[in-house]
């Protein structure tokens, strides 16, 4: 992987996170940098699910790999949220 492909990584993951914190209701206790790092995971599964089901390559916007992004973040957030709760 290149450094593009990493700095993209990180851009997407950054969108990504952000749109899946926005998803959760409420008020989150996770920082940022953890915000990213869940935006970057979903990003990668999401992509992954996304080819094996077979809507990553299609033509214009992949909307609905977005859709899973997305999802997948709002999860990993909602999942960190009630984590860091309990401590």
């Amino acid at each position: 992987m290149e450094i593009s492909g990493i700095v993209t990584a990180i851009v997407i993951g950054i969108i990504i996170g952000v749109l899946g914190r926005l998803v959760v209701p409420g008020r989150q206790r996770i920082g940022v940098l953890l915000t990213i790092v869940v935006g970057i995971v979903a990003a990668l599964i999401g992509t992954a699910i996304a080819a094996a089901v077979g809507v990553a390559n299609t033509d214009g916007p992949d909307w609905i790999e977005w859709i899973i992004q997305i999802a997948l973040a709002a999860v990993g957030v909602a999942a960190l949220d009630r984590a860091r709760a309990r401590h």
